[in-house]
């Protein structure tokens, strides 16, 4: 039995409602860490559209993620697809 429940995230100055097993402190750090490498990404680029400012920031955790990888063979899939899973609840409209 799944013990989702709902937390509520704040990134570049928008809420995000994250539906997750995960404990609240995980996702506030997740999102802390989002949130941080956008601000970067903002301050190094001088990119101001969010959509960019997205995408480039997905590419530099994913990197990340890669370079994870190849230092580590025995990659954690399962927490792999858990992030991928709270990125995409994160931008998923709430359904009604």
């Amino acid at each position: 039995m799944s013990n989702k429940r709902t937390v509520a995230v704040r990134i570049r100055g928008q809420e995000f409602r994250i539906r997750s097993d995960e404990p609240p402190e995980q996702l506030a750090r997740i999102a802390r860490t989002v949130d941080e490498t956008m601000e970067r990404v903002e301050s190094k680029t001088g990119a101001v559209d969010s959509y960019d400012v997205a995408m480039l920031t997905a590419l530099n955790l994913a990197r990340e993620v890669v370079g994870f990888e190849a230092t580590r063979r025995t990659f954690d899939l399962a927490k792999l697809r858990t992030l991928i899973d709270l990125a995409e609840s994160a931008i998923a409209p709430e359904s009604s």
